[in-house]
């Protein structure tokens, strides 16, 4: 193998981007990259190990030898080391080897920015590129109108390792679900998949999300260009691409982030503000220059280089505040004497910036359980400027609410109104994730109350009150049929399941709700607006019976919706409505398509007997643990 030779893909001025953290492009620079020097073919390798005495690049190659390749440290200080190392092609395996200045130190690492990695438990990175032919500028020019905050947005969340498999219990390949769940996703009608990470990671229990490499699709489902595939497929359906993403921390592994270059590199040095004691993993510096410009580049080059649509952050709520998880005297307050990280809302505000000014119509979306103020808010507003928010204390209320016996739902009926008090405060999206189907919480199905009848019932008026409840939703893979068991990542879900009436009512119950959703714009044109929303009753806790309105633009479009939490029927119960016009049912819950005992009016007409503060009502009949859905 020839030896190394002086080359660089950096200029002045992407030295200096890169210094004052505003190099947005990183990943076109440092990493290997598959060039030509001088008539000869090869690769260039970049690295930024700024406590190193030497770095090598060792493969297989070289015999994995450190004396073969020393890369060339820059004369500006910035910290990278460089080299182009001929005959090296794509596919050649390779780590650095880093000798530290702390006390000769060596590690051996993984590169941070490599396209595509060996398959765990294999550490190595590998050269790759991925040349693609998109075939989806129809989606991408069109995405800013499909993907606005006042456009319907039903999200099905997916880890790709367990969805389904093949024979016995081998993994769908990116090019199988480029197929068999591209297809499942727009049968069901959801109009965005959200993928659990699909980022490098070496431990399969942490369902990725402990991440060891930012900028390579997992090994563990094909190759890059094949994760393109997949999500060319999506945007050829007219369905969104989210992925999961998680700058708020990174496992010790010895081949990852951590302790890079002999040095607290990539993790605040202070084990108060680095260290993260529920995940036993290392929190990044976001006070330090490049570190902020590696993760900004980090969320660019999946909206870039793979086209999709939106990131959902991981976990912001621990980047925010320097206490959490951690008692008195384990954390040191900031300048002002308060609990926020400063220097990470700063990332935050300065991330959700640079994405949103770069890229059209894409949504990053915050995993955000406090009461944190303005996270969707602006950043010219003084918010975080994230496009949408996990509402985690609707989910929590109405799971409460969901799980108790009908007979005693009626003494707490606030707990499922109390959500409208708060609603609009941010822009929020209803969310049964993964994690409320793991750790003994049960399936979301086997968290209802009562006999198999009524469990199912529940489910059906749980997923009906979620999608008529102003924002947007989003339902974890297996929901969608009634999973009945705990979601096992190293198992596929039971989809013998839905070969059961029941079963396959809820699906049906899911692809009507969609359809629903996308079809009525009172559901989504004021979905983040108190304009969209109005009680009728909230109140009734003799009958623990709800009534609210859903408007959109035009008034002709609103919907009138009532959700009976008791498996008794209501027959003739008034409800006061605002127009004279006809009723027509659009969806009831208890439908015997469904496996419902099939109660309910298709057609209501109003008399001009005062109700609920309207000068018309009707008489409606409300099926047991049903919900009903009239325009």
């Amino acid at each position: 193998m020839a030896e190394i030779i002086a080359h660089s893909f950096f200029t002045d001025f992407d030295i200096n981007l890169f210094k004052s953290g505003k190099h947005f492009r990183l990943y076109e620079k440092l990493g290997s990259h598959l060039t030509e020097v001088n008539g000869t073919k090869g690769t260039y390798f970049a690295v930024w190990a700024p406590s190193a005495k030497s770095v090598s690049v060792v493969g297989d190659f070289n015999y994995w030898n450190a004396d073969e390749h020393k890369l060339m440290v820059r004369w500006d200080e910035s910290g990278i080391w460089e080299g182009f190392i001929p005959g090296v092609d794509k596919g050649t395996k390779y780590k650095y080897k880093i000798q530290s200045h702390n006390n000769d130190i060596w590690t051996e690492k993984a590169d941070p920015f490599a396209r595509f990695c060996e398959q765990p438990p294999k550490t190595a990175s590998m050269v790759w590129d991925a040349p693609y032919n998109w075939k989806d500028k129809k989606w991408m020019d069109s995405r800013e109108e499909k993907n606005a905050l006042d456009k319907p947005y039903s999200v099905y969340e997916v880890h790709l390792g367990s969805w389904r498999k093949k024979n016995g219990n081998e993994f769908l390949s990116y090019v199988d679900m480029a197929d068999e769940l591209v297809n499942y996703v727009s049968e069901m009608g959801f109009t965005h998949v959200e993928f659990m990470p699909i980022m490098e990671y070496p431990y399969d229990p942490s369902w990725g999300y402990q991440l060891t490499g930012y900028f390579a699709p997992t090994s563990r489902f094909g190759k890059p260009e094949d994760f393109k595939l997949l999500v060319d497929k999506f945007h050829e359906r007219g369905i969104g691409v989210i992925l999961d993403w998680v700058p708020s921390h990174f496992p010790e592994d010895a081949h990852g982030l951590g302790f890079f270059d002999g040095s607290h590199l990539y993790e605040h040095p202070d084990r108060r503000r680095g260290y993260h004691p529920d995940w036993k993993s290392l929190i990044f510096n976001y006070g330090r220059n490049e570190v902020r410009a590696f993760l900004i580049s980090n969320a660019v080059f999946w909206l870039d280089q793979f086209h999709v649509d939106g990131l959902r952050v991981d976990a912001v709520a621990s980047m925010l505040y320097l206490d959490y998880s951690r008692e008195d005297g384990e954390w040191e307050p900031n300048m002002y004497g308060g609990n926020e990280n400063l220097e990470a809302m700063s990332f935050l505000r300065e991330m959700n910036q640079e994405v949103y000014g770069s890229f059209k119509g894409i949504q990053i979306i915050a995993e955000e359980s406090t009461a944190f103020s303005g996270v969707s808010k602006p950043v010219d507003l003084g918010g975080l400027g994230f496009g949408m928010k996990w509402m985690m204390g609707w989910m929590h209320d109405t799971l409460e609410f969901f799980k108790k016996e009908p007979i005693h739902r009626s003494y707490d009926l606030n707990t499922i109104t109390f959500s409208m008090t708060y609603a609009f405060t941010e822009n929020f999206m209803l969310p049964f994730s993964h994690d409320e189907v793991v750790y003994g919480k049960q399936s979301l199905l086997y968290r209802m109350p009562g006999d198999e009848w009524q469990r199912f019932a529940n489910l059906r008026l749980l997923f009906g009150y979620m999608f008529t409840h102003p924002g947007t939703n989003l339902l974890f893979m297996g929901g969608e049929f009634g999973q009945s068991s705990e979601w096992n990542f190293q198992e596929s879900l039971d989809w013998h399941l839905t070969q059961y009436d029941f079963h396959s009512g809820i699906q049906e119950v899911i692809k009507d709700l969609n359809k629903v959703y996308k079809n009525n714009p009172a559901l989504y044109e004021k979905q983040f607006s108190p304009e969209g929303f109005q009680w009728v009753e909230h109140n009734d806790q003799e009958n623990s019976v709800i009534t609210y309105l859903r408007k959109g633009n035009d008034s002709k479009d609103d919907l009138i919706i009532a959700c009976n939490f008791t498996p008794v029927p209501r027959e003739n119960y008034r409800v006061g409505v605002p127009k004279t016009n006809q009723l027509k049912m659009l969806f009831n819950s208890d439908d015997s398509k469904y496996a419902g005992s099939g109660m309910g009016k298709k057609t209501l007409k109003p008399s001009k007997t005062k109700w609920n503060g309207f000068e018309q009502s009707v008489l409606m009949t409300l099926p047991p643990l049903g919900v009903v859905i009239y325009r």
